[in-house]
């Protein structure tokens, strides 16, 4: 894929966009998201058979960082246009930051349901019962910021999430990039998501000229998320 961005300069145009141009960080994260839940919206209305009886369940996974906060937006606006949405949060609310705080605090208030899990418990019936209810699951856990093999309790939820849509059929939808991908080398770090549709923001990122990214990435659309042309142009990507 041509112009393409490294994970340097994922984070350096976000700063960028932020600093110098003014744009509130908040609106890059609703530009993202919304671009996602529109892509899935769509997706969702493709895969539904006209003989299909029960309704489409999507099951988002956050993380605790921007990744994160791009799945809450999107689990409201698929919620606000009747789609029955979980959020499955794999961090203490309290820590939660910056945007991504913003956004939860959304979702609270917009009663979204919402089941928060700091450390995983012994038992993991109840987060494997939420995945195996799912038609869709939204990877949301790890972003492009990613060095190193994902960490517990991320490392064990990529594993849940490859074996439920394996034993269910679920889709796959990751944003920005399968979590555990490197973005940059387009290889696994570790534990690594298998994504049927990948939903990625502002450009394609470097790791998926690999070949073998494209086993991980499934299907790839890219979102713009407001960032001017004028910026974008100095890394190649205004037309």
């Amino acid at each position: 894929m041509a112009n393409s961005l490294t994970r340097d300069q994922v984070r350096e145009l976000d700063r960028r966009a932020i600093e110098e141009y003014g744009l509130p960080g908040l609106l890059l994260m609703e530009n993202a998201g919304r671009g996602a839940a529109d892509w899935l919206l769509e997706l969702i209305r493709l895969d539904a058979a006209p003989s299909q009886k029960a309704p489409p369940h999507v099951v988002i996974c956050c993380g605790r960082g921007n990744n994160g906060g791009d799945g809450l937006v999107m689990a409201r606006h698929l919620e606000a246009r009747s789609i029955a949405v979980t959020i499955l949060l794999f961090s203490d609310p309290q820590h939660l930051t910056g945007d991504a705080r913003t956004h939860y605090e959304i979702i609270r208030r917009s009663r979204v349901p919402l089941h928060a899990w700091p450390t995983l418990p012994e038992d993991a019936t109840a987060i494997l019962s939420h995945l195996q209810s799912a038609s869709w699951i939204v990877d949301a856990l790890l972003g492009t910021g990613l060095t190193g093999p994902a960490r517990p309790p991320m490392a064990e939820v990529i594993e849940w999430i490859n074996q439920t849509a394996d034993a269910t059929g679920a889709k796959v939808f990751a944003v920005d990039l399968p979590s555990g991908l490197d973005c940059d080398q387009g290889l696994p770090l570790g534990p690594t998501v298998r994504a049927d549709f990948t939903a990625s923001f502002v450009a394609p990122k470097q790791g998926f000229n690999h070949p073998a990214a494209a086993a991980w990435l499934g299907d790839v659309r890219i979102f713009p998320i407001g960032v001017p042309r004028a910026l974008l142009a100095e890394y190649g990507l205004a037309e």
